[in-house]
């Protein structure tokens, strides 16, 4: 039996999503917790890797399993053993064709970016932050280069595994509630720090350090070098994939309308 799981982290104390040798990354605490509800041992994958310090509202992996539970009984029995910042919000049997990443038909993500002229505090390490205020009207003049299907070499991260830099942004959608903008992604796939490498971008355009029509050319550049800097992971957030509705998986968690 193939079980998908959907699960929200706050990623702030974590080494990004993959297992590592220091047993601090969300899929280690996943898995850990498995292993004791089920007393076996259980291996996950799941639908978009983040890195350190990046937060998922609706993570979705899969796994294999013999034993038979009800779906609250995954819930709650995984949860009895995750640190309280990980929580699993849905479970459900999904056919054996499924699989979490290949079966995704797009992914979504949010950033959460406060304008303020003081630092965060009761919200450090869950948006970014900028003091300088940004000009509304150049940041979404500055996304429309960025929609449709394109080569994305110059905000793909060195390390990036990617087999193809070209993919299809679907969506972008800003809004704003008072100091805090949330910027939405949709797009079939992303390359490492695709997102936070846009969002230096867009921050050096909403700030004024370069036209609109800049961004155009920095992805006609197809070149690293010629983007702004890697922004901070602290205000990414992984909003889930989306899969076609004979899954029957939910396509949002109430988190989702809790960020700003």
């Amino acid at each position: 039996m193939r079980i998908a799981l959907g699960l929200s982290y706050n990623g702030t104390g974590y080494e990004g999503w993959q297992s590592q040798l220091s047993g601090n990354t969300v899929q280690d605490q996943l898995e850990k917790a498995l292993d004791k509800f089920t007393a076996q041992p259980v291996r996950t994958l799941c639908a978009g890797r983040t890195d350190a310090g990046v937060h998922a509202l609706m993570q979705v992996v899969h796994f294999d399993t013999g034993l038979q539970r009800d779906f609250p009984s995954w819930v709650r029995g995984t949860n009895a053993f995750l640190p309280r910042d990980i929580a699993v919000q849905w479970a459900h049997e999904v056919p054996d064709e499924f699989h979490c990443r290949g079966s995704a038909i797009s992914r979504r993500y949010a950033y959460v970016l406060l304008e303020s002229a003081v630092r965060p505090s009761v919200e450090a390490g869950r948006v970014g932050w900028v003091y300088r205020p940004m000009d509304e009207t150049a940041v979404r003049a500055a996304i429309a280069h960025l929609i449709g299907e394109h080569d994305f070499s110059s905000f793909r991260a060195a390390q990036c595994q990617a087999k193809s830099p070209v993919k299809t942004i679907s969506r972008i959608e800003v809004s704003r509630r008072a100091g805090y903008w949330r910027f939405e992604f949709e797009a079939n796939a992303f390359l490492h720090h695709m997102i936070r490498n846009i969002m230096g971008c867009l921050v050096a355009v909403g700030q004024g350090s370069h036209a609109p029509d800049w961004l155009g050319e920095v992805v006609a550049a197809r070149n690293r070098d010629a983007a702004a800097p890697t922004f901070s992971p602290d205000g990414l957030y992984f909003l889930g994939p989306r899969y076609e509705a004979r899954y029957g998986l939910p396509e949002r968690t109430p988190a989702y309308d809790w960020l700003p």
